[in-house]
């Protein structure tokens, strides 16, 4: 399986990422900010290998997490068929 990352808001302080960025996640880690890999890498490797996460009240093959420095960056992770 497949992981598409998208960039849903973008106050990045590096300016490394921008809001509607995508990016698939395969094989390889992709060209995102390591302190923000990190943080989703969890999420990420679960929907790789077939889980489901807790979205909200429900259960979905998707999450939105944050960068760790103070939220500036928020990114939505979902399986791709």
């Amino acid at each position: 399986m497949k992981v598409k990352l998208t960039i849903t808001d973008a106050n990045c302080r590096c300016g490394y990422h921008h809001e509607g960025e995508e990016h698939i996640v395969g094989d390889l880690c992709p060209p995102i900010c390591h302190e923000l890999w990190q943080c989703i890498y969890p999420s990420v490797y679960v929907l790789m290998n077939g889980g489901i996460l807790d979205y909200g009240n429900d259960k979905a093959k998707k999450f939105i997490g944050k960068c760790p420095d103070g939220g500036r960056v928020e990114i939505m992770g979902e399986v791709v068929e």
